[in-house]
């Protein structure tokens, strides 16, 4: 024992360790570069970057570490490159790590469910933005555990230096044991060296995904605060504190939903009139869109004026959500035109498309608002951040102003008391109203709703319900609503239209085509969600 414990501290086998560190260092770190650098490529929109970096992996995991290592330390000087043997067994192990890690950055940005992008996009973040808080710190979070347990591998990897001669702990511990041929005791002493090495790795990686835990409830500051994308700007922080001394207050407070005042038939003859005289918000001309050989909108035509509420009716795949998602250019279509406010969406004055960026930049200045059927909440932040977050990063409002407008919306939607709560914490029906605060933050010009109640269980469809209600009576905000919801759409909306077949083969004033409508499709349809409905009220 007493042998085994000097070679555990003997000097020439510490000093291994510092070589094999070093080796590990240069690998992950240029592992980690490299890795970002190819999983850019394979995520490009391009083919051929894509199909470099493709190659690339296939030469580098499908050939032996330890060749990489002999090529890079003899092969590399027959062309005028000569390296440090130090130099050489890291630069072979950054290139033999690269291709894995670039698999596991690109599994964590695909890994964040599209939804999330899709709702960045309508809230016109550019992709960089998208990258930088939505995508990267779920992505971070998710890759921890295999960037660990690589973190292991490489480190034991780094023994095959030897074979270049490196002199890190596995040469020292074999050279040592080739002189005493006391092989036993050094390679126990070399193996827990390696296996103290390899438990602080772990130890980091269990650490890190403690403190970027979104779930821990103690008040200690996680080190999430303190990322680009969560960062706290602590003086505004402080100012808001003092300006809102309420705040506390709002949060014991329970859940006051109002109902809406229901408009008379005077009254909605009197708006009727009143919009018939405003300028047009929406406009969509001629617009085809195909997936491949099938025909999801046939040249449809449809337009609403500012202050105007159109309920889209009709069958699953009828084109209803697809024609939201166009007006928001948050799908491109095959022809045809859709203004808001007067400005073609995504294209130029000379008919050319924008780019990415330049599309999410014009999403900001137009103001097309857009709640989805499945709420796409961003689930690493609060309801609060939720609402805030787009306002300082698309809107540049500051810390102070964003967080303002979050709690005043998130009060008006009757969830003030649940302003910290993370997405997965909330109900359905609660963070369906999250999203409708997120997308009145920035004041949109025109607010889509796209099937805002179908993920819904039955008993949190009226309080969703009732926030668009009173969007559409109290505040006259110019919406587009899919929907199945028939006396709803009854009581709110200005206009119906009824699709089919990516057609709109009936629109009218609500009340009159859903009580007497003219086309037979569209009365077979009404027919059957009638009684859909009345089964529902017997069970």
């Amino acid at each position: 024992m007493s042998l085994f414990l000097h070679y555990l501290s003997l000097p020439y086998l510490l000093e291994g360790i510092e070589l094999t560190l070093q080796v590990t260092a240069l690998g992950l770190g240029g592992g980690l570069i490299l890795g970002l650098v190819l999983a850019w490529m394979q995520l490009s929109r391009f083919w051929l970057p894509a199909a470099l970096a493709r190659g690339y992996a296939v030469i580098f995991r499908g050939t032996p570490l330890i060749l990489q290592m002999v090529f890079a330390y003899d092969a590399l000087p027959h062309i005028g490159i000569k390296l440090p043997a130090v130099l050489a067994a890291g630069l072979a192990l950054a290139c033999n790590e690269a291709p894995f890690i670039a698999e596991m950055l690109r599994a964590g940005v695909l890994g964040v469910d599209r939804g999330q992008v899709s709702a960045g996009q309508a809230l016109g973040m550019t992709p960089a933005v998208l990258m930088r808080r939505v995508i990267a710190p779920q992505a971070i979070r998710t890759m921890i555990p295999a960037f660990g347990n690589e973190s292991v591998s490489a480190l034991k990897n780094s023994s095959l230096a030897s074979v270049i001669a490196v002199q890190e702990l596995t040469l020292r511990g074999t050279q040592l044991a080739s002189s005493t041929f006391d092989f036993f005791s050094i390679f126990f002493a070399s193996g827990l060296l390696y296996l103290l090495l390899t438990g602080a790795v772990s130890a980091i990686q269990l650490g890190l995904e403690w403190l970027l835990d979104l779930d821990r409830t103690t008040r200690a500051r996680r080190l999430t605060d303190y990322l680009p994308w969560r960062r706290v700007d602590l003086t505004a922080k402080l100012a808001f504190s003092e300006k809102a001394p309420l705040a506390a207050e709002a949060v014991a407070q329970p859940e006051i939903m109002p109902p809406a005042r229901l408009l008379t038939r005077a009254e909605r003859a009197k708006r009727a009139a009143t919009i018939a005289r405003n300028n047009v918000a929406v406009a969509v001309k001629d617009l085809h869109k195909n997936y491949g050989a099938q025909a999801v909108l046939g040249g449809l035509d449809l337009t609403v004026r500012i202050g105007e509420v159109v309920a889209l009716l009709g069958p699953s795949g009828s084109g209803k959500s697809t024609l939201l998602r166009c007006i928001n250019h948050l799908e491109d279509w095959d022809s045809g035109t859709v203004r808001v406010g007067g400005r073609r969406l995504g294209f130029r004055d000379d008919g050319k498309r924008l780019s990415p960026q330049a599309v999410a930049n014009e999403r900001a200045s137009v103001g097309v608002g857009m709640v989805f059927q499945q709420f796409n909440l961003f689930s690493h932040l609060s309801a609060k951040e939720n609402v805030a977050g787009p306002l300082r990063w698309v809107h540049g409002m500051t810390r102070l102003d964003a967080d303002r407008r979050a709690c005043e919306l998130l009060d008006r939607v009757g969830l003030s008391h649940r302003a910290h709560a993370l997405p997965r914490h909330l109900s359905g029906g609660q963070q369906q109203r999250v999203a409708i605060a997120r997308a009145l933050a920035p004041n949109p010009s025109v607010l889509l709703l796209d099937e805002p109640t179908s993920a819904l269980d039955p008993e949190l469809v009226t309080e969703v319900l009732e926030v668009i209600r009173r969007l559409a009576i109290d505040d006259g905000l110019t919406m587009i609503i899919s929907t199945h919801q028939i006396r709803f759409a009854d009581e709110v909306a200005d206009r119906v239209a009824f699709l089919s077949a990516g057609s709109i083969l009936e629109e009218g004033p609500a009340h009159e085509v859903l009580t007497h409508p003219r086309h037979p499709l569209t009365a077979r349809f009404l027919s059957v969600m009638q009684a859909d409905k009345a089964l529902e009220a017997v069970r």
